[in-house]
């Protein structure tokens, strides 16, 4: 079959048309793909190229052969530049607008004046040649390494053209073959190569496509494992849950958090286990369903912000608290893909603030043991002065009664009423910790042996008290008469807790090394600083126990569960305020029904050599303050035996007391009692007046006796002033209640005794008989 040159030319416009076509979406469809513009305009040049062609004859030959070729030519150009701007080349317009400037009007010269159809088929040939060289190379320069299937395949297509267009133009100018019989076939080779050309641009737009989405993937990729990398590493949990429960993913802090293992959401592993997911409030009650931030997200598609959660974690590791916030991640049509949840790890501060708490607590307590102590302060000493005057008067009535006398039984419940008082201001003492601690060391063992003996003494038959202390050794710094009233606190207490049943009391003292986990934190440091262990104390009874409220009560003042007349309500509190000014710490274990356990620590004593004629402070006579069932013991009658030294020599000179008092009752009262004693008594309410008679006569007295608290001049300041005149007069301060503060400052003032206010008569009486025997210092 022979194809004519119409034919072929119609064709060939056809072809052109398609792929001009074809180029102009994929231009319009990736205009960052550079290529498809010019491709496209190419075909246009060719489609005009082969309408002049086709048109001769037809149009005056000045304007289809300068036009075709000039076509033709720039579409092949077109090509190239479509290649160069696909590979990210310069396009140099300029030159390429002259040159086809000048390709037109030589073409034109060589038609029109000098009718040279061998030339302009030359120039023609040529240029087009030139041009295919010109690809040729710039396809293998973008494509060195040869590693592009289609950028080899286009080359070995330019390279096939090129010799084509070499051929013809051999043909034509060398062999002299009529431009009429080679054209068609030309034409038609070269309309294939145009058809492989197309395909081939059309494959290297399809692999710049696939290039740019592979380089599309990896950014993504990139992104999505730099996300994951910023999420796993923050400090904040998070959590990705489909819409059916089940996870998704989730970062290490979640992980860390929920106590799982490094695996996380790896399908491979075993799902967390329901109890895993257990939510707790904020008051750490159970959440409910509804109020977990998965379901109100779930629930309403709206997020959800600030909540306050708590997951159990495993057995003995306590609960995690976290701040959570959560929201929904929807799709383009707006469906629920995920929920999200984002938490923050606030268990430390939780910690903190249930330890601010706690430290509220103890701040309160120490405020009302510093207000009570004020109290104490301020009320003791009226108080003491009206104990000390009803204690003193009804020794005195005894004293003139008969033994027979039936009011004795009166004034007896009248000293004892009054003694019950003294006792309850001790305690009040005791507890605000302005009574004096002596420490010296105690072997913990003796006074535990001697307050058990005490205690056995008023024991219930069917209560069984059991005590054990190993070593036998053990010993603290304290005042031992301190510790005794513990140890009596709590076993009185024990007793009554047993409330009448049969029961078991059990005290065991033993040692702790100051690394022992069972230690107090802040005990546990306190031993490790004077490097030594520490000594544990446990009463444990198991009787009726006391409930979560009763035992955040139980070191608040005046606070008892037990009957009107049967407790005070300080006996706890004083335990608490011995055991903290010795340094120690204290525990309560205790369930309602199960019986209390009280377990107390001190720092242990300082290892020691022995020395010769050492001994050891035990307590030999602990007062029980609180224990209400043991029986009041008979009162001494008071003696009025004159003080030994006048026994011995009656013609002696009595000695001559001055007491000063702002209490006209207890002025009556000492006068009275020391006078019964033989002693001359010059009593005064005024403190310029005891200073008076002390300047008047320095050597005619033999003690000074004052109370402390008193408007104006206190009992020190007299001391002073009555010293500067006598400073071998012994002096004593008489107080309501006595403070460490107290007895340093009296001995700096030269003061021989501070005695306590309201002590019975006979104590009273001989502190006076002792201060007056004494040597002058």
């Amino acid at each position: 079959m022979t194809l004519d040159l119409p034919t072929l030319l119609a064709l060939r416009v056809g072809v052109d048309f398609l792929i001009a076509l074809a180029f102009w979406a994929q231009m319009r469809r990736y205009p960052a793909i550079g290529g498809p513009g010019w491709w496209s305009l190419s075909a246009v040049l060719g489609i005009l190229g082969s309408v002049m062609l086709w048109s001769r004859g037809a149009l005056p030959d000045a304007v289809t052969f300068p036009v075709g070729n000039t076509a033709l030519m720039v579409s092949a150009l077109c090509s190239w530049l479509g290649f160069r701007s696909y590979v990210g080349k310069s396009r140099p317009l300029l030159p390429i607008l002259t040159g086809t400037l000048v390709f037109f009007c030589v073409t034109l010269f060589f038609l029109i004046e000098l009718e040279r159809q061998v030339v302009r088929q030359a120039v023609f040939t040529t240029s087009i040649i030139l041009i295919a060289a010109c690809s040729y190379f710039e396809i293998r320069r973008a494509d060195p390494q040869r590693r592009v299937p289609e950028m080899q395949a286009l080359n070995a297509l330019t390279a096939i053209e090129l010799c084509g267009m070499v051929a013809f133009a051999v043909t034509l100018q060398v062999l002299g073959v009529p431009q009429d019989a080679m054209t068609p076939p030309f034409l038609f080779f070269f309309l294939l190569t145009k058809l492989l050309r197309v395909v081939l641009y059309g494959a290297l737009v399809s692999y710049r496509l696939r290039l740019d989405g592979d380089k599309a993937r990896q950014g993504l990729q990139q992104r999505e494992a730099d996300s994951r990398a910023l999420i796993d590493n923050l400090s904040a949990g998070v959590m990705v849950f489909r819409p059916d429960h089940t996870l998704s993913s989730i970062n290490t802090a979640a992980r860390r958090f929920l106590g799982w293992s490094d695996g996380g959401a790896n399908p491979a592993l075993a799902e967390p286990s329901a109890e895993g997911w257990q939510m707790l409030r904020e008051d750490g009650q159970p959440m409910r369903r509804h109020e977990m931030p998965f379901e109100r997200v779930l629930a309403t598609g709206q997020p959800v912000r600030s909540v306050v959660i708590g997951m159990p974690q495993a057995a003995g590791e306590g609960v995690h608290w976290a701040l959570c916030n959560a929201y929904p991640e929807n799709n383009a049509q707006g469906g629920l893909r995920h929920v999200v949840l984002t938490f923050i790890d606030i268990t430390s501060l939780k910690n903190a603030q249930a330890q601010q708490k706690h430290l509220q607590a103890q701040l309160a307590q120490s405020q009302k043991m510093e207000a009570l102590g004020t109290l104490a302060g301020g009320v003791a000493h009226d108080f003491n002065n009206i104990l000390a005057a009803i204690l003193g008067n009804a020794d005195l009535a005894r004293q003139d009664l008969p033994p027979e006398a039936a009011s004795r039984e009166s004034l007896h419940e009248i000293s004892t009423a009054a003694r019950r008082g003294r006792e309850l201001v001790r305690q009040i003492l005791a507890f605000s910790r302005q009574q004096p601690v002596e420490r010296t060391r105690v072997n913990v063992c003796t006074v535990l042996a001697d307050s058990c003996t005490l205690l056995r003494g008023a024991l219930p038959p069917h209560v069984e008290l059991v005590q054990s202390c190993i070593p036998e050794t053990l010993s603290i710094e304290a005042d031992a008469t301190q510790i005794g009233q513990v140890v009596v606190n709590l076993c009185t207490n024990a007793i009554h807790a047993l409330d009448g049943r049969a029961g078991r009391i059990e005290c065991r003292i033993d040692e702790l090394p100051h690394t022992s986990a069972l230690l107090p934190a802040e005990l546990a440091r306190t031993c490790a600083q004077l490097e030594v262990g520490a000594v544990r104390l446990r009463v444990t009874d198991n009787g009726s126990g006391m409930t979560e409220a009763v035992r955040n009560r139980i070191f608040e003042p005046f606070f008892t569960t037990k009957a009107v007349g049967r407790g005070t309500g300080l006996g706890l509190p004083v335990v608490l305020g011995i055991v903290q000014v010795h340094g120690g710490a204290i525990e309560v274990d205790t369930e309602s029904g199960g019986g209390t356990t009280f377990t107390l620590f001190f720092p242990a004593a300082r290892d020691e050599p022995e020395c010769h004629g050492e001994t050891t402070h035990a307590l030999t006579s602990p007062e029980p303050v609180t224990m209400a069932f043991t029986p009041p013991s008979p009162q001494p009658v008071p003696s009025t035996t004159p003080d030994p030294a006048m026994a011995d020599d009656p013609s002696a000179v009595p000695p001559h007391i001055l007491y000063l008092d702002d209490d006209d009752t207890l002025v009556f009262l000492v006068r009275r009692l020391l006078e019964r004693r033989g002693y001359r008594v010059t009593a005064f309410t005024s403190q310029t007046q005891a200073i008076d008679a002390v300047r008047a006569s320095p050597t005619g007295f033999q003690l000074l006796l004052t109370d402390f608290n008193m408007p104006g001049m206190s009992g020190l300041e007299v001391a002073k002033a009555v010293l500067e005149i006598n400073p071998q007069l012994p002096v004593a301060v008489a107080s309501g209640y006595i403070t460490d503060e107290l007895q340093v400052e009296s001995k700096a003032a030269g003061v021989r005794e501070v005695v306590f206010k309201t002590d019975a008569v006979e104590a009273f009486c001989e502190v006076v008989a002792r201060l007056v025997r004494s040597e002058p210092v």
